[in-house]
């Protein structure tokens, strides 16, 4: 046998074994077995570095050092799931799910996991990449993280696709935790928090050896990637069984919500049985085809929803409430208490909402309130403890001025928040403003972060985002904690900001209500800023998803002679506020005012490069059939009801073919 052939053969096994004691939970050598064999392998690549694979089991130790974690697209956005807190949330999902699809649904119910969300790239059976969720458009790179934790499989076995993704939780078992924390105290250090963050903090440690040294997990769950082979979600959980990865086997396929709250009700019990933290059951149509129809939100698929199990309540003192200034605006009450353990956190703060909330509860600077932590990551006070209420207690008096700058407040007709109307006065506004325009999903100026903003408008170099664009070095390296390097990424990040698309540059300006898909649609459907400035209530209401507060929204914002003489300074420094020639050349009106329904599977484009091309032509895409529909593109397995609902009020459906003709 030759050396290499030596060399894969005990990488073969030690594989194999990691997989059944790491993922099987069954061991088939002792400890001591397993470590001659990686001693033997590591002594082999030692004295032959020619035949080095980073993929070895010899590379699980880790030792490389990281001292930035590169930022990378995702190739498929990670999403977030919508929660729901009651079993009538769930049939109210379920009620607008059959509205969407035809035929009988089955579901996949599965724990949720409480740890930290990573995306794993696998090409040809080898693990290539691994992405932090991030903003869900762009995750962290942390590759070498994620191989020292042995429930992943460095190669993959099986017939697996060429090319997927596979996302899952990483996870602190409880005993690890523990250990961990029995560690910290002999050595007098703080212990840790809880397993959720101390997981999640892991990924980004700067040495892979000292992740290797915690006793990581990760839980996969879901298949992500073009020809997956597979049909439904069940089906791919078994899959990825079968390749080598750590599936929860908890998971279970139901064919009515009856069976899903049985799923629920017995996990609610059962939960604290885990080695791992859960939070919830996520519920998700089973059929792929099914989730493809039902298509996703801005933010979330339609195809499934999570149940958190009801949220652990402390209760704590109300010392004082104190009022924030948002970057529109908005006025929030914040409660300040004394600091109080809930779900593994110490908790000092918890959201009022607005004036209303704090009536209706009857909250008041010294009660005993009850603090709950639920699906939102800051606490909410949810009822007052009025038993230990003080005789002395006086109801709260809502503030009527302006914390920061003394304007007196308004709140208009309809509105639950207070607002101070000094917009370009009032300097928390003016900073959120200028913190907003340089986010990761707005402008993302790299080198500039929002404590940097807060320094540049105390220090009266900038009063609005386009003074941005006026900084230079000698400015920027007085301030606080700037050095000569991060000064000059500072000038550089600025500068190659103006490369960012229109659509992107729209939604920086923070223009109030004007989101991320508000942003595209109005991008897209007016091509230029100026377009957009001149038009009308009744043009703007007529675009895709714009309904009258945006519309007043945009209108009040170019309105301001302020806002107009920024958006002209912005032109002057070459940003992009038009679309591209290369979009330009994309885009037609020849589908304009066509509202159409695509229905079914495709052979030549996917139900994704359909739509953007249905959008690239001026037309709407629409997920039911009405008296609006224009036409439907219907694809193979085209729902029975749904072809009954188009026959009846004899809608055109045209095939995949007919539809490129169309276009062409």
């Amino acid at each position: 046998m030759s050396i290499k052939q030596q060399i894969d053969q005990l990488r073969n096994e030690l594989n194999e074994h990691n997989y059944n004691y790491y993922v099987l939970d069954t061991p088939t050598i002792s400890d001591f077995e397993f470590d001659i064999k990686l001693k033997e392998l590591k002594d082999l690549e030692a004295k032959h570095p020619e035949f080095f694979d980073a993929n070895s089991p010899t590379q699980r130790v880790g030792g490389e050092i990281i001292k930035n974690f590169e930022t990378i697209p995702h190739e498929f956005r990670m999403y977030s799931l919508d929660n729901s807190y009651s079993k009538d949330d769930l049939k109210d999902w379920e009620i607008r799910t059959k509205k969407l699809i035809d035929g009988d649904i089955k579901y996949t119910c599965e724990l949720k996991y409480d740890g930290a969300s990573i995306s794993i790239t696998y090409e040809n059976g080898i693990l290539v990449r691994a992405l932090t969720r991030g903003d869900g458009f762009q995750g962290d790179n942390v590759t070498a993280n994620i191989k020292t934790i042995k429930s992943i499989p460095l190669k993959l076995k099986g017939d697996f696709p060429s090319k997927f993704d596979i996302r899952g939780e990483i996870v602190l078992p409880f005993e690890g935790f523990n250990k961990m924390n029995e560690e910290r105290i002999e050595i007098g250090e703080e212990p840790y928090r809880n397993p959720r963050n101390t997981a999640s903090g892991s990924l980004k440690l700067q040495d892979s050896a000292e992740v290797a040294k915690r006793p990581l997990e990760c839980l996969l769950y879901n298949l992500t990637g073009a020809n997956l082979g597979v049909k439904t979600q069940f089906e791919s959980l078994e899959k990825a069984r079968q390749w080598g990865f750590k599936v929860p086997k908890a998971a279970k396929l139901v064919s009515s919500l009856d069976e899903v709250f049985e799923f629920i009700d017995y996990w609610d019990v059962h939960r604290h049985d885990l080695p791992f933290e859960t939070d919830g059951v996520v519920i998700k149509v089973n059929s792929l085809q099914q989730q493809e129809e039902l298509g996703y939100t801005a933010k979330s698929p339609r195809w499934a929803i999570a149940y958190k199990f009801k949220a652990e309540q402390v209760s704590t003192k109300l010392n004082s409430i104190s009022y924030q200034v948002g970057r529109t605006g908005a006025i929030t009450p914040v409660a300040n208490l004394e600091p109080v353990e809930l779900a593994g956190t110490i908790v000092k703060r918890a959201s009022l909402h607005n004036a209303d909330q704090i009536e209706k509860l009857d909250i008041r600077v010294g009660d005993e309130v009850f603090v709950e932590k639920g699906g939102e990551i800051i606490p909410k006070i949810i009822a007052v403890d009025f038993s230990k209420r003080l005789p002395d207690s006086k109801p709260t008096e809502y503030i009527t001025h302006c914390p920061e700058c003394h304007t007196e407040l308004v709140r208009q007709e309809g509105e639950a928040q207070h607002y101070c109307p000094n917009y370009n006065g009032c300097k928390p506004q003016i900073i959120g403003r200028i913190q907003h325009f340089i986010s990761r999903k707005a402008m993302d100026i790299e080198g500039l972060g929002g404590e940097t903003v807060t320094l540049l408008v105390n220090a009266g170099l900038i009063s609005n985002y386009s003074d941005l664009y006026e900084l230079t070095k000698e400015q920027v390296i007085p301030l606080e904690r700037m050095a000569e390097k991060s000064a000059d990424n500072l000038i550089e990040g600025i500068k190659k900001s103006i490369n960012i698309p229109f659509e992107r540059v729209l939604y920086a300006l923070g223009i109030r209500y004007v989101g991320e898909t508000v942003a595209k649609k109005l991008s897209k459907h007016y091509k230029n800023v100026d377009a957009l400035a001149n038009a009308s209530q009744d043009d703007l209401i007529n675009v895709d998803e714009i309904g009258v507060k945006i519309a007043e929204s945009v209108q009040e914002f170019f309105k301001s002679e302020k806002n107009v003489l920024i958006i002209e300074r912005l032109k002057q420094f070459g940003l992009q506020l038009e679309i591209s020639a290369d979009q330009l050349k994309e885009q037609t009106d020849k589908l304009k005012g066509l509202s159409i329904v695509v229905s079914g599977v495709f052979e030549t484009l996917s139900r994704d490069e359909l739509k953007k091309l249905i959008e690239d032509n001026g037309g709407k895409v629409s997920s039911s059939i009405s008296l609006k529909t224009s036409f439907i593109i219907a694809g193979d397995n085209m729902g029975p009801s749904k072809r009954q609902k188009a026959e009846k009020l004899n809608i055109l459906i045209i095939s995949e073919k007919e539809f490129l003709q169309k276009i062409e």
